[in-house]
């Protein structure tokens, strides 16, 4: 096992990526091939020398695995034959293998975070003895390690995961009333939740909470309305491209490491514009006022929340897009100021207002990426255009169809075509069937390709600071991406809201870990990301060894598999240690007896 180092040129620097790479011998021994085990992304010359040390304790031979005694050595001894109970071997046998590496680590990050600790105290055990604060645990679990439904947790998940084990628990867990029952309780402490949450990443990461990125995205139901008045399950614009489907908006708060700060569920029909008076008074409510900046694409803060932010004590700071029609508006003025160059390939221009400061700002960069993106996009609608021209006993209607999948394909390069299209009653021919290409639309295109207009109150403030908290948006977006991929927040399915907002939370729950584990590997390799790693452990299974015995009994060793080397050389970088076996439990005419020997 080893490093390896390829090298790519990108954005006219050479840039230099890094993974794990272990030999095998193939073809009796003959060859040799190369098994990629872990991208570890561009690695720094620290975070290098720490894999190579580590790789290096495993090259020389890893320990053998512990043997352990049936009995202990203390009761070890000399007895009479009579009196020995022996196992029969050639009986032995493997049964209910099941999934225990992803959620040991599930269940180290819910630790990490000190959830046990705040949902035991909150979620008191019912009077037939079930414990909520671990149906929960489950549920948050599930959602990160291996996402679905409710009635799959509880049809098919739990019994093939290693839950029971790690909690200590039964199937009582899983239950398909006891899951719903338990969602009826957590939305009572979501504002305890996020103070206990910003508390534990200062403790764990010296996290930071002064530059907050605001975002909204949506997520549809397979449900049908009509839906009380009062309902937030509405029809309006679908991020998705669900518009047959109600949906609800989702407002969220991240700082520029990922970690949320908080959430909130809002009618599906709410407009961008109006979320924000709420959101900020949201977080002061729950962490009072506080010298924070703001930073927001366009369309989401309005002219009059701009002006309370300013004229509030303290003034509320804040970095924000503008709508390109802003632009067409100070490009006279803008066009007198000097480019700043604040760092390589990133140059400014700053227009101070009153009050206010506009910064124009173009990156290399994102010049050749948008007009990459606008190239390749207007070749392929003009081949597809030569392609409809070329159809023969091709009707008005169908040549229409054709031409709004083609705009759906190549979105930026449609308006940059001026097209003409036969009227009713008119064949399809080159006179009634042309287009050409809008030169002055180009011309200003290319003007604005990898160019920003952006807003700030921020006045004083360095302007490679405000570009480097303008691009950390992708933050949200980032995170919204997780939610709806990686944790399979949508579709939804409940029908009560109460218990969809509960979805939500669930969701969200497993979104701090996914942001723990993610800040947790930053340290060690940008390329490795929490869905490997979590693939990695969860190669680890628990399997019940059954030893039947001369008595009739059997002794079962619940035993999970030993990790494979790069799960080791993981382990050793994450500083984690696997827990010791369970204990043999004892079983008389095919039932538990006993939970140790």
């Amino acid at each position: 096992m080893f490093l390896k180092q390829t090298s790519r040129l990108k954005d006219g620097k050479e840039h230099h990526y890094w993974s794990l790479v272990e030999n095998r011998r193939v073809d009796g021994g003959r060859k040799v091939v190369q098994r990629h085990v872990l991208y570890l992304g561009e690695i720094n010359s620290s975070q290098q020398a720490a894999w190579r040390k580590t790789i290096d304790i495993f090259e020389e031979g890893s320990a053998q695995p512990r043997t352990v005694a049936l009995f202990p050595e203390e009761r070890a001894g000399e007895i009479q034959d009579e009196n020995i109970v022996r196992i029969r071997l050639d009986q032995l046998q493997l049964r209910r293998p099941r999934q225990w590496g992803a959620c040991w680590l599930a269940s180290v990050l819910y630790e990490k975070l000190q959830l046990g600790r705040f949902w035991q105290s909150r979620l008191e055990p019912s009077r037939k003895g079930t414990r909520w604060d671990h149906v929960l645990q489950t549920l948050v679990t599930y959602r990160l390690v291996d996402p679905g439904s409710e009635w799959r947790l509880h049809r098919e998940w739990f019994d093939k995961s290693a839950m029971a084990d790690l909690l200590g628990g039964d199937y009582r867990l899983a239950t398909d009333d006891t899951l719903y029952r338990c969602l009826d309780q957590v939305l009572a402490h979501k504002g305890a939740l996020f103070s206990h949450l910003q508390e534990r990443w200062k403790d764990l990461f010296a996290a930071q909470f002064d530059v907050l990125l605001y975002d909204l995205t949506s997520t549809y139901f397979e449900s049908d309305p009509p839906f009380a008045e009062e309902d937030k399950r509405r029809f309006g614009y679908s991020r998705d491209k669900r518009f047959d489907c109600v949906q609800v908006v989702i407002a969220l708060v991240v700082t520029p490491e990922g970690f949320p700060l908080g959430y909130e569920v809002l009618p599906g029909n709410t407009l961008d514009k109006l979320t924000l008076r709420d959101a900020l008074q949201s977080i002061e409510k729950q962490y009072g006022k506080a010298r924070r900046v703001w930073v927001m694409d366009r369309g989401i803060p309005t002219e009059e929340t701009l002006a309370q932010m300013r004229q509030s004590d303290p003034p509320v700071q804040y970095l924000v897009g503008t709508p390109k029609g802003r632009l067409s508006k100070l490009e006279c003025q803008l066009a007198e100021r000097p480019w700043q160059q604040v760092r390589e390939g990133i140059e400014v221009k700053l227009l101070p207002q009153e009050g206010e400061c506009y910064v124009f700002a173009q990156s290399a960069a994102r010049i050749g990426k948008e007009r990459a993106m606008r190239r390749r996009q207007l070749k392929r609608l003009w081949q597809r255009l030569n392609a409809l021209r070329q159809m023969k006993q091709l009707s008005r209607d169908s040549l229409l169809m054709k031409l709004g999948a083609a705009r759906e394909q190549s979105p930026l390069a449609w308006r940059l075509v001026a097209m003409r299209v036969p009227k009713a009653g008119e064949e399809v021919n080159p006179e009634t069937f042309n287009w050409r290409l809008r030169k002055n639309k180009l011309r200003e295109v290319r003007r604005r390709e990898g160019r920003y207009l952006l807003r700030t109150n921020l006045t004083e403030e360095d302007p490679a600071k405000l570009w480097q908290y303008y691009i950390q948006l992708t933050q949200v977006e980032e995170a919204f991406k997780n939610l709806k991929g990686d944790l399979g927040l949508r579709p939804i399915y409940h029908q009560r809201e109460e218990r969809v907002e509960a979805h939500i939370f669930v969701a969200f729950l497993a979104y701090c870990l996914h942001a723990t584990l993610r800040r947790w590997l930053r340290d060690l390799a940008p390329g490795l990301t929490p869905r490997c790693v979590l693939e990695k452990f969860a190669a680890v299974q628990m399997i019940d060894v059954h030893l039947p015995t001369t008595d009739g009994r059997h002794v079962v060793l619940p035993r999970y598999t030993q990790p494979e080397k790069e799960l080791q050389v993981l382990l050793h970088e994450l500083k984690l240690t696997l827990p010791e076996q369970p204990p043999p439990q004892l079983t008389s005419n095919g039932n538990l007896a006993d939970r140790s020997v």
